[in-house]
């Protein structure tokens, strides 16, 4: 515990001197390696350690992408896993076996606060799980606004409209989608980001997914491959697609070298850390379908934070989850990296003067029927090659259709592994 935030914990709360006798007991806490979440991971153990000096809390970092999930899995199976966890919510979350890895959390007292759209997705056999860390958000297209004005370019509601506008920057010499597959994950967003559009066009295709009665490789679930696929051959994206890494992708919307970034805008919060004095001239909206009136977004619950079974610090590590879980917890984060979208804790607020990308994503939030629930959050199933795969639709290496069917025997083994009806 460093004395200046111990003496400033004292201030606070009034403990006096007794406590400097007291033992710390060290807590660790494991996230993905972004810069979002190391800078929200910092100020929430700063501002907790500041107000707890009996506790110390340290990182561990995890790999981005497929490696960082096979190590989480690996580590909670062998009984390694710190004793916090901040990890997916929704299909990945289930895919962890959690009322065996996590500590239920259904009966703290938080948890009347925590929206029940968030308690939904880390609920397992009626057991509340985790907490959201971080906001609500979507996934969609992140755009240079400056771009767009120079070129009088309108925001898209249609795919057609997409793809007029994809043509005038093309014409004008200005990649017109960025692409990043040196970072694969970042290419799964023309097909997640599709779903809103799926499911107005299949109401109940999560729920025949699940059954296995619907497939990605037949119609209408297919045109999430399709678009991607229609992107690559008329030659809009950026020449290094297949080098260039998520950090570039957000370098090049920020400064206009690119004009749409197919991304969730909660990465907002790594350009304002960034580029701050280029964050406003980045806004957002939804991937567009076949129809304006139709207009909305695919949305993403926050991610969790977990306690592990195997901690051996029970009621410290439920200290930190409840910090998190509280209106101090959500104020932390926004002076970490800012209102990147809507909290899902009772009583917590983002400011008035949010980035473009915030105050163009929350009208979808606002608007009855604006927005669906990505289908990790509909469905357990989700294969763990879409990233690769979809890598390969978007160069061009493998058809739409290809792609799909490949896709449709990837999540095959995984709904086999969680032995689910129809499979």
């Amino acid at each position: 515990m460093h004395l200046r935030a111990a003496v400033l914990a004292t201030a606070l709360t009034g403990l006096g001197t007794g406590w400097a006798s007291a033992q710390t007991v060290n807590l660790t806490l494991s996230h993905f390696n972004n810069p979002n979440e190391v800078a929200t991971a910092n100020k929430l153990i700063e501002v907790f350690e500041a107000a707890n000096p009996d506790i110390n809390i340290d990182v561990e970092l995890i790999p981005t992408g497929g490696d960082g999930d096979n190590l989480v899995k690996t580590r909670l199976s062998t009984g390694d896993m710190t004793d916090l966890l901040w990890y997916n919510a929704g299909s990945l979350f289930h895919a962890l076996n959690p009322k065996e890895r996590f500590v239920d959390l259904t009966d703290e007292l938080y948890q009347a606060a925590i929206l029940d759209s968030f308690k939904s997705v880390v609920t397992e056999e009626g057991r509340v799980y985790g907490v959201p860390i971080g906001t609500a958000f979507g996934g969609g297209v992140l755009y240079n606004r400056k771009v767009f004005e120079k070129l009088g370019l309108a925001v898209p509601k249609t795919w057609a409209e997409f793809m007029a506008n994809n043509e005038k920057l093309k014409a004008a010499g200005i990649p017109a989608v960025i692409q990043t597959f040196g970072t694969p994950w970042t290419a799964q967003l023309f097909m997640l980001g599709d779903y809103y559009n799926l499911q107005a066009a299949e109401p109940a295709f999560a729920e025949r997914y699940t059954a296995n009665q619907a497939k990605y490789s037949t119609a209408p679930a297919l045109k999430g491959f399709e678009r991607q696929e229609e992107v690559f051959k008329g030659g809009y994206l950026n020449e290094d697609f297949a080098s260039a890494i998520f950090e570039d992708g957000l370098r090049m919307v920020a400064e206009g070298q690119g004009a749409q970034y197919p991304m969730l805008s909660i990465t907002v919060g790594t350009i304002a850390t960034t580029y701050p004095d280029l964050v406003n001239d980045v806004g957002f909206f939804a991937l567009p379908g076949d129809d304006a009136s139709k207009n909305g977004l695919t949305t993403w619950m926050p991610n969790g934070l977990y306690i592990t079974s195997t901690t051996p610090h029970l009621a410290e590590a439920k200290r930190f989850v409840a910090f998190v879980a509280s209106t101090a917890g959500c104020d932390a984060q926004t002076a970490a990296i800012g209102a990147t979208g809507p909290y899902l804790v009772k009583g917590c607020s983002i400011p008035a003067d949010v980035p473009p990308v915030v105050s163009e994503l929350l009208p979808y939030f606002e608007t009855d029927g604006a927005t669906a629930p990505a289908l990790e959050f509909l469905s357990p199933v989700k294969g763990p090659n879409l990233p690769q795969i979809t890598v390969e639709v978007g160069s061009g290496i493998r058809s739409a259709a290809d792609g799909a069917a490949l896709y449709d025997e990837d999540v095959k083994k995984q709904a086999q592994q969680l032995a689910l009806p129809g499979w």
